[in-house]
């Protein structure tokens, strides 16, 4: 049989094996794989390749949480299939078992986990990924029965008095729902839901480079649209996005768009920005998407400039300051950015009111509550300036706003500006920077060298003095341009920032209706309006470079 996964092996922080589940053959013990896997030098790539090993194993590794997934094959296995799938193990242990994923939750959950893997892989082939598909065919006791115990009483499923036919009357109760319920793999049968709501956020993680000159070399934004399904029944919804040029400009904004396998692709390609969906129950990744912040106009290369790109922090760095050139300045700019206009969908309100920041002064503005749509809230701003490993110290330190902190174990300086200082305008920060000591630098003011020798003046001690020729000191251009030099290489290469803005996207996609087709759904119930939100939020994590 080709593509079949043999073996998969869980290791703690410690390196110590908490688990391991073995699908078919004989594979290698985990006592005999990690030596092997740890053998390869860092950085270790995803997939390693063991050819003396007796048959030649393929492993495939994910490191989540402190913890070591190492998946093995000693067949051709296809690499995007095994990576995928150490992924959906960790998404479902982390639905299953709780989040975060922690070795002690998994070795006292190892029931429920020893099902999760059978039902994920049957015989070393891929089978049910899907969460909520995998809760109709692993049961999770929960906490009450977990403090019953083995107590029988009446109520529980092992106590009945004629177990025959209660037996055979829950069978066909489960039957008959099953019979009734479409066979959806990612959607378990009858959710019931109390409050019945639906929740859209759509993520946009930024990659910018800027030039010394502040020209955009490359601008990228990785979308994601995550949906939270809280409603019952089988609900069949329609999602429609928009961007500012209009409607019919979405497929050409949108780049590389991924789906879930919930999502109607026939409705997509017909009519681009409608998707057509019967949701999971929970949240899941509907789709993502890149985008090209930088599109070529006209089909001329070289055409985009920075008037494209709205970002609402701009950097501005200058080096080789001051009379010896050991000053660098970074100038930061915050403006002001408009939200995705109105966040509240057709016939409910949104949560982007409701959640979001204090009113106040900061980026919002003055009296309105900042977070939502109409008004973007810029929050975790954090310029981080790498520093070459020569410098020695930052004597001087100066910042207009915000604090500073200066990692010389990690080589860089961090300006942290907090969300109330962070209002429409400009800060600066300036610093001196001190490289190694020189050989002229090595002594102290009583004429001790920092090495413990001691130099003195002969002449000193002789007897009859002898008389000196006054010298007029020049400065000495020579020496500063030398430092000037010196200083130079000290001087940062590049600055990095990271912030994250609420209520607002880089790419201006937005949500423009969620409706639930009440035609096509079943079970959701006649007159339930469900409660409908929307959230935008755009975060860069050292994503904004520009360069020195």
């Amino acid at each position: 049989m080709s593509e079949v996964i043999e073996a998969l092996h869980i290791y703690d922080e410690h390196n110590r094996p908490i688990l391991s589940h073995i699908y078919t053959a004989r594979p290698l013990s985990a006592q005999q794989l990690l030596p092997l896997f740890h053998a390869h030098p860092l950085p270790r790539p995803s997939l390693i390749y063991l050819p003396n090993t007796s048959p030649p194993t393929l492993v495939f590794s994910l490191v989540h949480s402190n913890l070591l997934f190492l998946l093995t094959s000693s067949s051709e296995l296809e690499p995007l299939l095994a990576l995928e799938f150490l992924h959906r193990v960790v998404d479902v242990l982390e639905e299953f078992v709780g989040s975060p994923l922690l070795a002690h939750k998994v070795e006292s959950s190892y029931d429920v986990v020893a099902q999760l893997l059978n039902e994920m892989c049957d015989a070393g082939a891929v089978s049910t990924t899907e969460s909520n598909a995998l809760r109709d065919l692993v049961e999770v006791e929960g906490w009450i029965g977990k403090l019953l115990g083995g107590i029988n009483i009446p109520g529980k499923s092992g106590f009945s008095s004629t177990p025959s036919t209660s037996n055979m009357s829950g069978i066909s109760s489960t039957g008959a729902l099953a019979a009734n319920t479409p066979a959806l793999p990612w959607r378990r049968a009858n959710v019931r839901h109390t409050s019945n709501e639906l929740y859209v956020d759509i993520v946009e993680t930024l990659s910018v480079t800027l030039a010394p000159s502040g020209r955009p070399l490359a601008a990228f934004a990785n979308g994601t649209i995550a949906f939270t399904s809280k409603i019952s029944g089988v609900p069949d919804l329609l999602l429609n996005l928009s961007t500012p040029s209009g409607k019919h400009n979405l497929e050409s904004v949108m780049e590389l768009p991924v789906f879930h396998p919930c999502v109607r692709l026939a409705r997509w390609r017909e009519k681009p920005g409608e998707l057509s969906f019967v949701p999971p129950d929970g949240r899941f990744v509907l789709a993502g998407y890149e985008v090209d912040l930088l599109p070529f106009t006209s089909g001329k290369v070289g055409t985009t400039s920075s008037s494209n790109l709205k970002l609402p922090v701009q950097l501005e760095v200058k080096t080789s300051l001051g009379p010896t050139g050991s000053d660098f300045e970074v100038r930061l700019f915050i403006t002001k950015v408009s939200g995705q206009g109105n966040s509240s969908l057709p016939g409910s309100t949104s949560r982007g009111s409701h959640l979001g920041g204090r009113g106040g002064s900061g980026f919002g503005g003055l009296g309105s509550q900042a977070g939502t749509s109409s008004t973007p809230a810029l929050e975790d701003l954090v310029v981080t300036i790498p520093l070459p490993n020569d410098v020695r110290n930052l004597p001087e330190i100066r910042a207009s706003r915000g604090d500073t902190t200066y990692n010389p174990g990690e080589n860089n300086l961090e300006w942290h500006i907090p969300a109330k200082e962070a209002v429409v305008g400009g800060a600066t920060l300036r610093c001196t920077v001190a490289g190694p000591l020189a050989e002229e630098e090595d002594f102290e003011g009583n004429g001790f060298r920092l090495d413990g020798r001691y130099d003195y003046d002969e002449s000193a001690y002789q007897s009859t003095p002898t008389p000196t020729e006054k010298v007029v000191e020049k400065p000495d251009e020579q020496s500063d341009a030398r430092k000037v030099a010196q200083n130079k290489i000290l001087m940062p290469t590049s600055t990095a920032v990271s912030f994250s803005v609420k209520g607002w996207l880089a790419s201006g996609i937005k949500v423009e209706s969620l409706v639930v087709d009440t035609r096509k759904s079943r079970g959701l119930g006649e007159g339930v309006k469900p409660y409908k939100g929307v959230k935008y939020l755009t975060i860069s994590r050292g994503g904004v470079e520009v360069r020195c």
